[in-house]
């Protein structure tokens, strides 16, 4: 790694941010799993900051059976119970109740698809969308994809699935690639 390497300005103040930016944020993801550990942590993110959601990252995989979407999809009301006492993870119950939604949707997905990467990188044509940013003030809160992803989702039955945090799901997982062009993980992912 590159001493002192220019980043994007937004994960600069914390070293779980910074490891976060260098190592994931933008890196397109094929696996299932961790695209299932994406929606469950940015349906958790939303009205929150994503570095409040990696703080708890370790909880919500001990939590949520390391994101084992077939586990998850059998929570029960008293597993429910449990979460709500859990301060490793975001105690909202909406926000848990739909992580158990969406495992069953997600399961349901992959029953139909033959995979959640085959249906979800369908609405970008199978490649990453590469943004120029200039500026953190540039970046997108949306765009017509994430508009189309979130619609579809919301269709299946999953829930916080909100454009905005489609968009936020598709940076993370590399569908696209938002990295500020004088950032040194720009050309890299």
């Amino acid at each position: 790694m590159l001493n002192n390497p220019q980043r994007c300005p937004w994960c600069e103040k914390d070293p779980l941010y910074i490891k976060y930016h260098d190592e994931e944020w933008g890196v397109p993801v094929h696996d299932d799993k961790k695209l299932f550990e994406f929606l469950i942590l940015e349906g958790a993110q939303a009205g929150l900051n994503w570095l409040t959601v990696l703080k708890k990252r370790v909880g919500y995989q001990k939590a949520f059976a390391d994101f084992d979407a077939e586990k998850v999809a059998c929570f029960s009301k008293d597993k429910i119970e449990v979460l709500m006492q859990d301060a490793s993870i975001i105690r909202n119950r909406l926000k848990i109740e739909s992580s158990i939604t969406n495992a069953k949707a997600f399961l349901d997905v992959q029953e139909r698809f033959g995979s959640f990467d085959k249906y979800s990188w369908q609405f970008v044509d199978g490649e990453r969308i590469v943004n120029a940013l200039q500026s953190i003030k540039d970046a997108p809160a949306t765009s017509k994809e994430s508009d189309a992803f979130s619609k579809d989702l919301k269709q299946r039955g999953f829930k916080f699935v909100g454009s905005t945090i489609i968009y936020a799901h598709m940076q993370a997982v590399g569908m696209v690639n938002d990295h500020l062009i004088s950032c040194f993980r720009y050309n890299e992912v």
